[in-house]
Protein backbone atom coordinates (compact mmCIF):
# COMPACT_ATOMS: atom_id res chain seq x y z
CA UNK A 1 0.00 0.00 0.00
CA UNK A 2 3.05 2.27 0.09
CA UNK A 3 2.49 3.16 -3.56
CA UNK A 4 -0.30 5.53 -2.47
CA UNK A 5 0.93 8.86 -1.09
CA UNK A 6 -1.02 9.80 2.03
CA UNK A 7 -0.77 13.44 0.95
CA UNK A 8 -3.06 12.71 -1.98
CA UNK A 9 -5.81 10.91 -0.01
CA UNK A 10 -9.02 12.62 1.13
CA UNK A 11 -10.39 10.56 4.03
CA UNK A 12 -14.12 10.83 4.57
CA UNK A 13 -17.12 9.54 6.45
CA UNK A 14 -20.82 10.31 6.22
CA UNK A 15 -23.70 10.08 8.67
CA UNK A 16 -27.18 9.30 7.43
CA UNK A 17 -30.64 9.14 9.00
CA UNK A 18 -34.13 8.03 7.92
CA UNK A 19 -35.89 10.58 5.69
CA UNK A 20 -38.38 11.40 8.47
CA UNK A 21 -38.66 10.91 12.21
CA UNK A 22 -41.02 7.93 12.21
CA UNK A 23 -42.74 5.43 9.96
CA UNK A 24 -46.09 7.18 10.41
CA UNK A 25 -44.58 10.39 9.02
CA UNK A 26 -43.82 8.81 5.66
CA UNK A 27 -45.79 10.06 2.64
CA UNK A 28 -48.31 7.45 1.50
CA UNK A 29 -46.35 6.43 -1.60
CA UNK A 30 -43.13 5.98 0.37
CA UNK A 31 -44.95 4.09 3.12
CA UNK A 32 -46.13 1.56 0.55
CA UNK A 33 -42.63 1.26 -0.89
CA UNK A 34 -41.06 0.86 2.56
CA UNK A 35 -43.61 -1.84 3.41
CA UNK A 36 -42.37 -3.74 0.36
CA UNK A 37 -38.72 -3.21 1.33
CA UNK A 38 -39.36 -4.30 4.91
CA UNK A 39 -40.49 -7.74 3.75
CA UNK A 40 -36.89 -8.50 2.83
CA UNK A 41 -35.47 -7.06 6.05
CA UNK A 42 -37.62 -9.05 8.42
CA UNK A 43 -35.53 -11.14 10.81
CA UNK A 44 -38.09 -12.27 13.38
CA UNK A 45 -41.86 -12.67 13.31
CA UNK A 46 -42.35 -9.57 15.47
CA UNK A 47 -40.63 -7.29 12.94
CA UNK A 48 -42.95 -4.82 11.24
CA UNK A 49 -42.37 -2.04 8.70
CA UNK A 50 -42.72 0.44 11.58
CA UNK A 51 -40.24 -1.34 13.87
CA UNK A 52 -37.74 -1.70 11.03
CA UNK A 53 -37.94 1.94 9.96
CA UNK A 54 -35.02 2.90 12.22
CA UNK A 55 -32.85 1.12 9.63
CA UNK A 56 -34.14 3.23 6.75
CA UNK A 57 -31.21 5.63 6.96
CA UNK A 58 -28.79 3.14 5.43
CA UNK A 59 -30.80 3.08 2.19
CA UNK A 60 -30.33 6.11 -0.06
CA UNK A 61 -33.94 5.89 -1.30
CA UNK A 62 -35.34 6.22 2.24
CA UNK A 63 -32.66 8.24 4.01
CA UNK A 64 -30.68 11.44 3.83
CA UNK A 65 -27.16 12.68 4.58
CA UNK A 66 -26.84 14.96 7.62
CA UNK A 67 -23.04 15.15 7.88
CA UNK A 68 -20.00 14.73 5.64
CA UNK A 69 -16.66 14.94 7.43
CA UNK A 70 -13.36 14.74 5.59
CA UNK A 71 -9.70 15.15 6.36
CA UNK A 72 -6.34 15.34 4.64
CA UNK A 73 -2.70 15.38 5.67
CA UNK A 74 -1.29 18.77 4.71
CA UNK A 75 2.07 20.26 5.76
CA UNK A 76 2.45 17.89 8.67
CA UNK A 77 -1.08 18.45 9.97
CA UNK A 78 -4.27 16.43 9.61
CA UNK A 79 -6.99 18.96 8.76
CA UNK A 80 -10.62 17.96 9.29
CA UNK A 81 -13.67 19.83 8.01
CA UNK A 82 -17.37 18.98 8.05
CA UNK A 83 -20.43 19.94 6.04
CA UNK A 84 -23.58 19.31 8.05
CA UNK A 85 -27.11 20.53 8.52
CA UNK A 86 -30.77 19.78 8.08
CA UNK A 87 -30.85 20.89 4.42
CA UNK A 88 -29.28 17.91 2.68
CA UNK A 89 -29.12 19.55 -0.74
CA UNK A 90 -27.02 22.42 0.57
CA UNK A 91 -24.39 20.24 2.24
CA UNK A 92 -24.22 17.94 -0.80
CA UNK A 93 -23.79 20.94 -3.10
CA UNK A 94 -21.03 22.29 -0.88
CA UNK A 95 -19.19 18.97 -0.89
CA UNK A 96 -19.64 18.46 -4.63
CA UNK A 97 -18.29 21.96 -5.25
CA UNK A 98 -15.26 21.24 -3.08
CA UNK A 99 -14.50 18.03 -4.98
CA UNK A 100 -14.76 19.82 -8.31
CA UNK A 101 -12.52 22.70 -7.28
CA UNK A 102 -10.02 22.21 -4.48
CA UNK A 103 -9.76 18.42 -4.81
CA UNK A 104 -10.00 18.05 -8.59
CA UNK A 105 -6.36 16.94 -9.01
CA UNK A 106 -6.00 13.72 -10.97
CA UNK A 107 -3.92 12.09 -8.22
CA UNK A 108 -6.50 12.67 -5.44
CA UNK A 109 -8.06 9.51 -3.96
CA UNK A 110 -11.15 9.25 -1.77
CA UNK A 111 -10.85 6.84 1.15
CA UNK A 112 -13.55 5.58 3.53
CA UNK A 113 -14.18 2.43 5.57
CA UNK A 114 -16.63 0.29 3.61
CA UNK A 115 -16.76 3.30 1.31
CA UNK A 116 -17.20 1.31 -1.88
CA UNK A 117 -20.30 -0.37 -0.50
CA UNK A 118 -21.76 2.57 1.39
CA UNK A 119 -20.31 6.10 1.50
CA UNK A 120 -19.43 6.61 -2.18
CA UNK A 121 -22.59 5.13 -3.72
CA UNK A 122 -24.80 6.74 -1.06
CA UNK A 123 -23.37 10.18 -1.77
CA UNK A 124 -23.73 9.66 -5.50
CA UNK A 125 -27.34 8.51 -5.24
CA UNK A 126 -28.38 11.35 -2.94
CA UNK A 127 -26.68 13.91 -5.20
CA UNK A 128 -28.65 12.65 -8.18
CA UNK A 129 -31.89 12.59 -6.18
CA UNK A 130 -31.22 16.23 -5.24
CA UNK A 131 -30.49 17.22 -8.83
CA UNK A 132 -26.74 17.72 -8.29
CA UNK A 133 -24.29 16.81 -11.05
CA UNK A 134 -21.81 14.19 -9.90
CA UNK A 135 -18.24 15.41 -9.40
CA UNK A 136 -15.78 13.65 -11.70
CA UNK A 137 -14.28 11.65 -8.85
CA UNK A 138 -17.68 10.12 -7.96
CA UNK A 139 -18.90 9.57 -11.53
CA UNK A 140 -18.01 5.96 -12.36
CA UNK A 141 -19.91 5.69 -15.66
CA UNK A 142 -17.68 4.27 -18.37
CA UNK A 143 -14.61 4.07 -16.14
CA UNK A 144 -12.40 1.01 -15.97
CA UNK A 145 -11.68 -0.36 -12.47
CA UNK A 146 -8.16 1.08 -12.45
CA UNK A 147 -9.52 4.51 -13.35
CA UNK A 148 -11.66 4.71 -10.20
CA UNK A 149 -9.95 6.85 -7.55
CA UNK A 150 -11.57 5.20 -4.53
CA UNK A 151 -9.83 3.47 -1.63
CA UNK A 152 -11.57 1.43 1.05
CA UNK A 153 -9.82 0.53 4.29
CA UNK A 154 -12.14 -2.45 4.77
CA UNK A 155 -11.46 -3.78 1.27
CA UNK A 156 -7.71 -3.29 1.72
CA UNK A 157 -7.86 -5.36 4.91
CA UNK A 158 -9.53 -8.25 3.07
CA UNK A 159 -6.43 -9.00 0.97
CA UNK A 160 -8.66 -10.74 -1.56
CA UNK A 161 -10.89 -12.46 1.03
CA UNK A 162 -14.41 -11.42 0.03
CA UNK A 163 -16.38 -13.31 2.68
CA UNK A 164 -15.49 -11.17 5.66
CA UNK A 165 -16.75 -7.86 7.07
CA UNK A 166 -14.42 -6.17 9.56
CA UNK A 167 -15.71 -3.14 11.41
CA UNK A 168 -13.73 0.04 11.87
CA UNK A 169 -14.08 -0.37 15.64
CA UNK A 170 -12.50 -3.84 15.53
CA UNK A 171 -9.60 -2.72 13.35
CA UNK A 172 -9.03 0.28 15.62
CA UNK A 173 -8.75 -2.12 18.57
CA UNK A 174 -6.40 -4.45 16.67
CA UNK A 175 -4.04 -1.61 15.78
CA UNK A 176 -4.28 0.21 19.11
CA UNK A 177 -6.11 3.24 17.69
CA UNK A 178 -8.42 5.09 20.13
CA UNK A 179 -11.97 3.96 19.40
CA UNK A 180 -14.27 6.41 17.58
CA UNK A 181 -17.27 4.67 19.19
CA UNK A 182 -16.72 6.02 22.70
CA UNK A 183 -19.93 8.05 22.64
CA UNK A 184 -22.37 6.79 19.98
CA UNK A 185 -22.26 4.34 17.10
CA UNK A 186 -23.92 4.25 13.70
CA UNK A 187 -27.06 2.53 14.97
CA UNK A 188 -27.76 5.47 17.29
CA UNK A 189 -27.38 8.32 14.79
CA UNK A 190 -31.04 8.38 13.71
CA UNK A 191 -32.25 8.57 17.32
CA UNK A 192 -29.73 11.28 18.22
CA UNK A 193 -30.82 13.29 15.18
CA UNK A 194 -34.61 12.93 15.25
CA UNK A 195 -35.32 12.46 18.98
CA UNK A 196 -32.46 14.25 20.76
CA UNK A 197 -31.97 16.79 17.95
CA UNK A 198 -28.24 16.86 18.70
CA UNK A 199 -26.57 17.31 15.32
CA UNK A 200 -23.34 18.59 16.89
CA UNK A 201 -22.91 15.26 18.67
CA UNK A 202 -23.26 13.45 15.34
CA UNK A 203 -20.67 15.74 13.73
CA UNK A 204 -18.12 15.00 16.47
CA UNK A 205 -18.71 11.27 16.01
CA UNK A 206 -18.29 11.58 12.25
CA UNK A 207 -15.03 13.52 12.65
CA UNK A 208 -13.67 10.83 14.99
CA UNK A 209 -14.37 8.23 12.33
CA UNK A 210 -12.46 10.26 9.72
CA UNK A 211 -9.42 10.48 11.98
CA UNK A 212 -9.62 6.77 12.76
CA UNK A 213 -9.77 5.88 9.05
CA UNK A 214 -6.66 7.99 8.41
CA UNK A 215 -4.85 6.39 11.36
CA UNK A 216 -5.75 2.93 10.08
CA UNK A 217 -4.48 3.76 6.59
CA UNK A 218 -1.18 4.92 8.08
CA UNK A 219 -0.94 1.65 10.05
CA UNK A 220 -1.40 -0.26 6.79
CA UNK A 221 1.65 1.59 5.47
CA UNK A 222 3.67 1.03 8.65
CA UNK A 223 3.85 4.78 9.20
CA UNK A 224 3.54 6.66 12.52
CA UNK A 225 0.04 7.61 13.55
CA UNK A 226 -1.14 11.22 13.76
CA UNK A 227 -0.57 12.77 17.18
CA UNK A 228 -3.35 14.82 18.79
CA UNK A 229 -1.41 18.05 18.41
CA UNK A 230 -1.33 17.58 14.64
CA UNK A 231 -5.13 17.38 14.29
CA UNK A 232 -6.67 20.67 13.19
CA UNK A 233 -10.39 21.40 12.79
CA UNK A 234 -11.02 23.89 9.97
Amino acid sequence: MNYVSTDSVLFLDIETVPMCAAYDDLPANFKKLWDHKARYLKGIEEDTPASLFSRAGIYAEFGKVVCISFGMLMNGEFRIKSFYGHEEKILLEDFAGLLESKFSRKDIRLCAHNGKEFDFPYLSRRMLINGIALPEILDLAGKKPWEVSHLDTMELWKFGDFKNYTSLELLAAVFGIPTPKDDIDGSMVGKVYWEEQDLERIVKYCQKDVLTIAQLFLCYQNKPMISDDRVVMV
